[in-house]
């Protein structure tokens, strides 16, 4: 989403209006225009989220529809099956009917909420969600929220200390790892800390949600054991990102006039960074945390599939090894759209935020 500016405009708290506005020819005053402006901004801005959606809509039928193999074969593999069992099955899940009815069916029925009957399953594709719906929420949710508040705090002490040394390794260090792959650094410390090198004794488990066998608040602490590395893995990746834009963004506070009124007016460093930096350098920010919590819907596809979790995302692994097209097709519309929502959240919030955008 593109801003005029990072940059807020401080007034005085005890700044009065010169006068009472004026009305225009309309007949209608300031604040009116001002909301009638941001209605129609966000009308846009809805408007285009629906265009997105069914673009996705028709990506998501034709995109996988292009993978080499057929789902009816693979199915049956390794089992003698005649010609006629597989017209059957091909029957039973409309593959045998032609390439636009197959597609006026599937946006018929998605518009309703129905993608199908998953094929390797013999179940609903939305039942299918919703089971793996809450693991992955868990895992992804819970890194969200870690390195949320750990990348704005890093970023902004980075950003007030710039050119020392803590800067300097810390933005080394970020950026190290946002250029590090998922799966590699996951395959990585299931080698370091679940199989054990050298004097590194095995700690946690290879892979999978829980063990099994346990109930109560042994079952919590099985499942938070299991979650330690998939969620350090997530963690490790994406902080990063949100510690270069926040620090980034205060880094063009940092000059601002409005800091140096609120230094002469006697407030410590600290109570300058805390109360008038941060809060104004966070606007481009929240553009990045909405964007992350969609994809806490979509899950880490990578991640879940080198830990085994039993979430979205290895689901999504599952069905295109098929290729099940339905359960690719109805999880692929809901990451899709994850983001976009999120994402025109975020733009329908910005403008309460900053004034100055959407006019």
């Amino acid at each position: 989403m593109s801003t005029d500016s990072t940059a807020a405009l401080v007034k005085s708290p005890g700044a009065v209006p010169d006068g009472p506005a004026e009305a225009g020819p309309s007949g209608r005053g300031p604040r009116s225009r001002s909301t009638a402006a941001y209605l129609r901004y966000v009308a846009g801005k809805l408007a285009g989220a629906a265009v997105s959606l069914f673009a996705v809509l028709v990506t998501s039928f034709f995109l996988f529809r292009m993978i080499p193999g057929d789902p009816v074969k693979h199915m049956t593999q390794g089992r003698p099956v005649s010609t006629e069992q597989l017209a059957a099955m091909r029957r039973e899940f409309g593959l045998d009917l032609p390439m636009w009815q197959q597609f006026t069916d599937y946006c018929g029925k998605a518009l309703t909420g129905d993608f199908g009957m998953s094929y390797q399953f013999r179940a609903p594709v939305i039942d299918k969600v919703a089971e793996a719906l809450p693991a992955t929420l868990l895992l992804t949710g819970t890194a969200f929220v870690l390195y949320t508040v750990l990348g704005i705090w890093l970023g902004a002490r980075s950003a007030w200390r710039s050119g020392k040394f803590g800067d300097r390794f810390s933005t080394a260090f970020a950026l190290t790892l946002y250029s590090v792959p998922s799966f590699w650094l996951g395959l990585l410390l299931i080698i370091t800390l679940s199989v054990g090198v050298g004097p590194i004794p095995g700690m946690f488990p290879t892979g999978g949600m829980e063990s099994g066998g346990q109930s109560g608040f042994g079952y919590v602490l099985d499942v938070a054991h299991h979650m330690v590395l998939p969620v350090l893995t997530l963690v490790a990746v994406e902080y990063a990102r949100t510690l270069l834009v926040m620090r980034s963004s205060l880094l063009d506070e940092m000059g601002s006039d409005y800091l140096t009124t609120a230094r002469a007016k006697g407030l410590r460093d600290d109570a300058v960074r805390r109360r008038h930096a941060v809060p104004n350098a966070l606007l481009p920010t929240v553009t990045l945390l909405f964007v992350n919590l969609g994809n806490t819907v979509a899950g880490a596809i990578l991640v879940e599939t080198v830990f085994s979790w039993p979430g979205l995302g290895g689901l999504f692994y599952q069905a295109l090894s098929v290729p099940d097209l339905p359960l690719v097709q109805g999880l692929f519309f809901l990451f899709a759209a994850a983001v976009i929502l999120m994402n025109t959240l975020a733009d329908v919030i910005y403008p309460l935020l900053d004034p100055r955008v959407g006019r």
